[in-house]
C-alpha cells in the first residue's frame, strides 16, 4: 500500500495510473475504522482497479469543539487494517496540508441542510461539502463509496456532485451492525462498557417504528413510541426522531405514496453522540 501525507506526490501518482486507464475508487472516512469502513474498501476494491483511501479528521466540519477534540484517532491502526484488506493507497494528510490558509468558502444545501442533522449541527454540512470538494479534486476518483448511515450526508454530496457536474458515480453501502444491532461507528469507542450497551435502544426504537408504520400506523404513533423506548433508558437522551423521504430528505407524516421512506434518529449516550436509520 502506497502511503501519501502530501496532495501534489498522490497527484502525480494517480495520473500516471489514470493515463494507463485504471479506474479509481475513492473512500473517504475520518479514521477510527471499523468493519463498516473495510467494506466500502471491499466494495471499491471490487469494481475498481485501484481504490484510495482517505484519512482527515476534518474540522471545519465539526460545530462542537469539544467533540473534534475528543474524535478517536488511531492512524497505526487504521493503516494496518488497510493493509491488510489491501487497500492500494492512504492519503493521511495533516490539517496544513489540505487547510493552508483561512477558509472562507461556505455552501449552502437548501432544505437538505435544514432538517435533522442539519438543523441541530448548524455549519457541518458546509465543512462536509468543502472537504468532499476537495478530496474530489485531489484524487479525480471515477467511484467514491460512502456509508448509509450517514444517509443525510450522501444526499448532500450527491445534491454537490450534480449541482457542480463533478464526474464521480456514488454509491452507499448498506450499514454494518454488530450482533446487537448497533450501528458500526467510528463513536462507539467513546462508550464505556455500560454506555455501549445502552446505544443499541437505538436501533431498537428503529425496529419499533418501522413495525407499526409497516402495519398502518400514523407517524405520530410512532414518535410516541420511539420517545417512550430512548427515554426509558436511563443516560440516554433523543435529540431527533423524523421519518422522511430519501431522495430529498423533505420531512413525512406518513409512509403512503413515497417511494422509499427512511427513518432517522439522533440522541446521546452518556455525552457521545450517535446517529442511526432505517429505509422502509
Amino acid at each position: 500500500m502506497k502511503i501519501f501525507k502530501e496532495i501534489a506526490p498522490l497527484k502525480a501518482f494517480l495520473k500516471d495510473l489514470r493515463l494507463k486507464n485504471k479506474s479509481i475508487g475513492l473512500v473517504p472516512t475520518m479514521g477510527a475504522l471499523h468493519k463498516g469502513h473495510i467494506s466500502l474498501i471491499e466494495a471499491s476494491k471490487a469494481e475498481n482497479d485501484i481504490t484510495v483511501s482517505t484519512i482527515f479528521v476534518n474540522p471545519t466540519q465539526f460545530n462542537n469543539s469539544s467533540d473534534l477534540l475528543k474524535y478517536p484517532r488511531t492512524l497505526d491502526k487504521d493503516t494496518k487494517m488497510l493493509q491488510e484488506v489491501q487497500c492500494d493507497v492512504l492519503f493521511a494528510p495533516d490539517t496544513q496540508e489540505v487547510y493552508p490558509q483561512e477558509v472562507v468558502l461556505s455552501f449552502n444545501f437548501g432544505q437538505l441542510e435544514k432538517v435533522m442533522e442539519g438543523k441541530f449541527r448548524p455549519g457541518h454540512f458546509s465543512g462536509v461539502g468543502l472537504i468532499v470538494s476537495k478530496l474530489f479534486n485531489i484524487v479525480e476518483p471515477d467511484n467514491a463509496y460512502f456509508g448509509q448511515k450517514d444517509w443525510q450526508q450522501f444526499a448532500i454530496i450527491n445534491q454537490l456532485v450534480m449541482d457542480l457536474n463533478v464526474n464521480v458515480k456514488l454509491h452507499a453501502v448498506p450499514t454494518l451492525r454488530e450482533p446487537d444491532g448497533l450501528a458500526m461507528s467510528s463513536r462507539n469507542q467513546r462508550l464505556n462498557e455500560k454506555e455501549r450497551i445502552k446505544a443499541t435502544v437505538f436501533f431498537k426504537a428503529l425496529l419499533a417504528a418501522k413495525e407499526l408504520l409497516v402495519q398502518g400506523g400514523d407517524f405520530v404513533a410512532a414518535k410516541e413510541k420511539v420517545q417512550a423506548i430512548v427515554e426509558g433508558e436511563p443516560g440516554v437522551k433523543l435529540e431527533y426522531f423524523e421519518l422522511a423521504d430519501s431522495k430529498n430528505l423533505n420531512l413525512l407524516q406518513s409512509v403512503s405514496n413515497v417511494d422509499k421512506p427512511i427513518l432517522c434518529i439522533a440522541g446521546y449516550v452518556g455525552e457521545v453522540r450517535l446517529i442511526d436509520n432505517m429505509f422502509i
